[in-house]
């Protein structure tokens, strides 16, 4: 499982230009934390909802995906939908936690809060993501099973 995570962290370049850092609690649960940093902003201290909604895809996203992971399974988003609570500023540290609700044989729905450094929730989501196999990805050539 860890392998198939490196490769994909090496070619996230989404996550790496914007430092989220992404940690496995176990499979199906995840952490991906990140500085609000200036290029996220939409006004003079704060940031983009669609910076916000990134990340959550990503904590959702992952969440799925360290779950099939296992199985030689890449995810890819169907849908998601999230709700914004708060505004989110300018040198905030943000936490998401995600999760597994249901897995079906190629169905995976998630759910997810991330949380400012006051432990404030700014925004929660839901999503679905289907699950398919490694080898039809365009990562395949990165690696052999």
């Amino acid at each position: 499982m860890e392998h198939l995570l490196e490769i994909y962290n090496s070619v996230n370049n989404f996550g790496r230009e914007n430092n989220m850092v992404l940690t496995i609690v176990k499979p199906g649960e995840i952490i991906y934390e990140m500085e609000i940093q200036k290029k996220h902003l939409a006004t003079v201290n704060t940031a983009h909802g669609g910076m916000i909604a990134a990340l959550m895809d990503g904590v959702i996203g992952v969440a799925a995906l360290s779950l099939v992971v296992q199985q030689k399974k890449l995810v890819a988003t169907v849908e998601y939908k999230i709700n914004y609570f708060k505004p989110v500023y300018l040198g905030d540290t943000l936490k998401g936690y995600g999760r597994v609700d249901f897995a079906g044989k190629s169905i995976i729905s998630t759910s997810g809060e991330i949380y400012n450094q006051k432990g404030e929730v700014v925004a929660k989501g839901m999503g679905t993501f289907n699950a398919y196999p490694f080898e039809k990805s365009d990562m395949a050539a990165l690696i052999n099973f």
